[in-house]
Order: structure tokens, then sequence, then C-alpha cells
């Protein structure tokens, strides 16, 4: 039988690591997509004059498009560990398109639910678990800062788009909006896909661009607990739990605060600032955090965000002035960037990458589970109370039980698997 690593190129110490090409491209396409989507509240007030819909109903479609994502992480994760990221990026950079070229098209609820919900959530589903698995398959002993320069990427989207979307909103009207965001989404993802490789040996390099003279550590991309043992763990459904809470938290803010701040009596293209600033200042706190995870552990560091996510959530009980939004976006902003960094590091952490795409993919959608139902209760709450307030305490105690949860996690036994 003809032995199987005969077949594997000849791996080598290359000066031009291929890694860094991932990095940026995964970098550009986390900006895209990411600023584009976490800047969806903006489009509420034209769809409310438009269409007359109440805030529930348009965040139900957030919703759905959250919940839709998750699920297309674990189907997408699992591609992704078999078949690599060129192909299945491609696909979600169609999809993502579509979506958006649908909705200038929307004029009904249930359009909504179907061109957003479903067909942008489906094209969501791969961008973090695509991206974040490949690069922790091309770094190891520096996967917390380049996971979090990746989710950089989301940040300066966050930065970039909402100003963005905000001059075509004016400009143009919402629905040539999103059509101008379909074709630059479609074409920018389409594009930088085919930069992404599943992992080194594919490039005929080593992980961290290490050489190595042992052929028996010739490049482990595959270590670690198989997908039958990992969901056996008590770890990995803490881990769901507490980012189905982080999610729940975080897409409520995401999709309510500009509204929030409207009501308020700050005007809209001033609220979009407050989306901005988020955006800017998670830009530290996504490289800061994922390099701190390299340093004092994924779990210190992911406590850590924890504490200035309850934080910025008391203050926001006495937010009242433009000053003051801003002093939550900067606390805010610093625990949001933190928390996508340490999302896969803490995943590799605990159970290696062998199955590390599906494992990923099932935290994404226990997350996004929260993320589909806080914003969809938060406008439930606001049409019933005329007030944010309950949904803020909500955020509060929520995010303490999330603290308790990750001083209790802990690392696995192998033979507890």
């Amino acid at each position: 039988m003809k032995d199987k690593t005969s077949t594997l190129p000849e791996i080598n110490k290359s000066s031009l690591f291929y890694g860094y090409t991932i990095i940026v491209a995964s970098f550009f396409i986390q900006a895209i997509v990411w600023g584009t989507s976490n800047s969806f509240g903006i489009f509420f007030v034209p769809l409310i004059n438009e269409f007359g819909w109440s805030r529930a109903t348009i965040s139900g479609a957030a919703s759905l498009c959250f919940l839709v994502h998750g699920l297309a992480s674990i189907l997408l994760g699992n591609l992704n560990d078999r078949f690599g990221p060129r192909l299945i990026m491609s696909v979600c950079g169609f999809s993502l398109g579509l979506g958006f070229m649908l909705m200038a098209r929307v004029n009904a609820a249930w359009q909504l639910y179907l061109f957003y919900g479903l067909v942008t959530g489906i094209g969501l589903g791969g961008i973090d678990v695509i991206l974040l698995s490949t690069v922790a398959r091309w770094f190891k002993k520096k996967r917390g800062m380049m996971s979090g320069i990746i989710k950089v990427g989301t940040g300066v989207g966050m930065l970039i788009m909402p100003f963005f979307i905000t001059w075509l909103l004016k400009d143009y009207g919402w629905r040539t909006s999103f059509t101008v965001l379909a074709v630059i989404i479609m074409v920018s993802i389409i594009f930088l896909a085919q930069f992404l490789v599943r992992d080194p040996i594919q490039k005929a390099q080593f992980i961290d661009n290490r050489n190595s003279h042992n052929p028996d550590n010739l490049n482990k991309t595959e270590e670690g607990l198989t997908f039958h043992e990992a969901i056996r763990t008590k770890q990995l459904w803490t881990v769901c739990a507490i980012y189905f809470i982080i999610l729940f938290c975080v897409y409520t803010v995401l999709i309510h605060i500009v509204q929030h701040a409207i009501d308020l009596g700050i005007p809209t293209a001033v609220a979009a600032g407050i989306l901005a600033t988020i955006g800017g200042v998670s830009i530290f706190g996504r490289f800061l955090m994922g390099g701190a995870g390299d340093r004092i552990g994924e779990k210190s560091a992911l406590f850590i965000c924890l504490l200035f996510l309850l934080t910025a959530l008391g203050w926001l009980q006495a937010v009242k002035t433009l000053l003051m939004f801003y002093i939550f976006a900067t606390i805010y902003g610093f625990a949001h960037g933190g928390f996508f960094s340490l999302t896969s590091p803490l995943i590799a952490k605990l159970f290696g990458t062998r199955s590390h795409g599906l494992l990923f993919g099932i935290v994404i959608f226990c997350s996004t589970i929260g993320g589909a139902i806080g914003p969809f209760a938060a406008g439930y709450i606001f049409d019933v109370t005329h007030s944010y307030k309950i949904v803020f305490l909500i955020l509060a105690a929520l995010c303490i039980v999330a603290l308790a949860l990750t001083a209790s996690l802990k690392p696995f036994r192998q033979d507890s698997v």
C-alpha cells in the first residue's frame, strides 16, 4: 500500500509565510460583511417610514438572520473542515450579495424575513467559522493575536460603514443603498475568497512558519478531541451558554442602541456615530484581548471582557446625553471587540483543531439563538412598555450569570471523555 505521507508536498520554512495573506484577506472580509450587517439598525427609520412596521417586526427579521446564521455555521464549519474555505466562502459571498439585492425590492414583511432573515443569514453563517477556523490551523503560538487582527476588521467596518450607509440613505434612498451594498459585498467577498487556503500543508509550509526536523510532528493541524469526544464534555456546553448570553446582550445593543439614542432626542445621523464609536473602540478590544488570551489565557481574558460589559450596561441605565452615550460606547466597544477575538482560540485551546470548524459552528449556533431572541424580545418589551429600561436591566443580570459560568470553566480532563 502506498504511504499517504508520500503524497504530501515537501514542506519547508518560507520567508513569505502564506498565513499572513490569509490574515489580510480575512480582515477585509470581516470589515465589509460585519461592518454592513452590524449597521442594519440604521435601516429601521426608513423601513418604518415606508411601511409602518413596528420595531418588533423589523427586529424579528434581524433575529431570524442571526438564528439562520447560527444554523448555517454548523453546516459550513463542517464543510470547511472537509473541503476548505475557498469554495465555501465564495458561496457565502454570493448568498450575502443576493440577500441585499433582494432587500432593495422588498414590499412586504414576509419578504423582509425571507430576503434578510433567510438568504442573508445563510451567507453570514460562514463569515466567522470559516475564517477563524482557517487561521486556527495556520497559527498556534500567536493564534489569539491573529484572530484578534482578523476581528479588528469587524471594528474597522463598524467604524466606516455606519457613516457610508447613512450617506447612501440620505442621498439615494434605502432601495438604492441595498443595491450598492449588494454589489460591494458579492464582488469583494468572492474575490477575497480566492486567497483562502485550508491549512499550511496545502502551501507546503509549517504552522507558524516554524521549521521542524521531526516528520512525526510535520504539521499538527488536526490535533485534539474528535467531535464525538468534545460534545460529551461539560466545557463545550458551558462555552455555548456563555456565548448565548454574550450574543443576547451584544445584538440587542447593536440593533437598538441607535433607536434608543433617537428616542432621547439625538438626531439620526449623530446617533449613527454611536455605532461607529463602538466599532472604533472595538478595534483595540479585538487586538489587545486577542493578544491577552495568548499571554494570560482565554478564560481570564474573557472574564475581563465580561466585567467591561457589565460596567457598560450599568452605566447605560443612566445614559441621557450624547456624551454619556459615547462613554457607554467606549466601555462597551472594548468588551464587544474582545468577545469575538477570543471565541475561536478558546475552542482551539480546550478541544484542539481536529473538529474545530464543526465545534465552532455549534458554539456560534448556540450564541446566535441568544442573538436571535435578544433583539426581538427587546423590540417587544419596548412596544409594550415604551422604554428600554427593563431591557437593559435584563442584559445586566444575564451578564452576571455569564461571569459565573466563565469562572466555573476549567480545562477538560482527557480521561473524562
